[in-house]
């Protein structure tokens, strides 16, 4: 699975960086390269518009193999005297490439270049998908596979709602319902039993925010 991420505005961009001249650039290899919005062509592509278009001075770049794993902190230490030379570091990573250099660089401003959108995985190529909300609460096993809380737009767990017509969905026509999938899936498994279940309202209190576990 992947974090899917979008290129921020180049106005919301420039906002963020007002004031601050001496960039550092970060990008990530896996997930943002995936996607096309942090790899090395990307990062690249940045710091020509920052030094051409912005007048900023980028102290340098790199592109970290996973920005959010611990390779994190050594690559970053390779690039101290340039990341001490920057004034602030721009991240073209998801939301937990961002962390990551918070972490390390905490006495320093560091701004996301990129919108964190969903955990998913590539249907094809250049085409994502969402697959799991994280919700806490896996139904998973009952719905042959199929999350109804990210595939369906109303993230109904009960079965299709009345605007279906067809097998598609009444909010996006070209889009499969949800539980039309989850009943052809369950038929062909034989377990079209788990229909007529009832699924009570989800209990968000088991993924209080911000969340976190311990495992013993």
């Amino acid at each position: 699975m992947k974090s899917i991420t979008r290129k921020k505005p180049l106005e919301e961009l420039e906002r963020e960086l007002s004031g601050l001249d001496r960039i550092f650039i970060v990008g990530c290899g896996t997930c943002a390269t995936m996607t096309k919005t942090g790899g090395r062509e990307e990062v690249l592509d940045m710091k020509d518009h920052l030094q051409g278009q912005q007048d900023k001075v980028v102290t340098g770049w790199v592109v970290i193999p996973t920005a959010c794993d611990d390779m994190t902190e050594a690559v970053l230490k390779e690039n101290g005297k340039a990341i001490q030379a920057a004034e602030c570091i721009l991240v073209m990573a998801c939301a937990l490439g961002v962390h990551r250099a918070v972490e390390y660089y905490p006495q320093k401003p560091v701004i996301p270049a990129l919108d964190t959108l969903f955990i998913g995985v590539e249907d094809s190529p250049g085409s994502f998908s969402e697959v799991c909300g994280q919700c806490g609460q896996c139904v998973l096993g009952e719905t042959a596979g199929i999350c109804p809380i990210v595939s369906c737009h109303k993230g109904l767990l009960n079965g299709p709602c009345g605007g279906t017509k067809d097998g598609k969905c009444e909010v996006d026509p070209d889009k499969d319902c949800a539980w039309t999938l989850i009943y052809e899936r369950l038929k062909g498994q034989g377990r079209l039993d788990l229909m007529r279940k009832f699924h009570p309202p989800k209990n968000y209190q088991v993924v209080p925010r911000p969340k976190g576990i311990k495992i013993a």
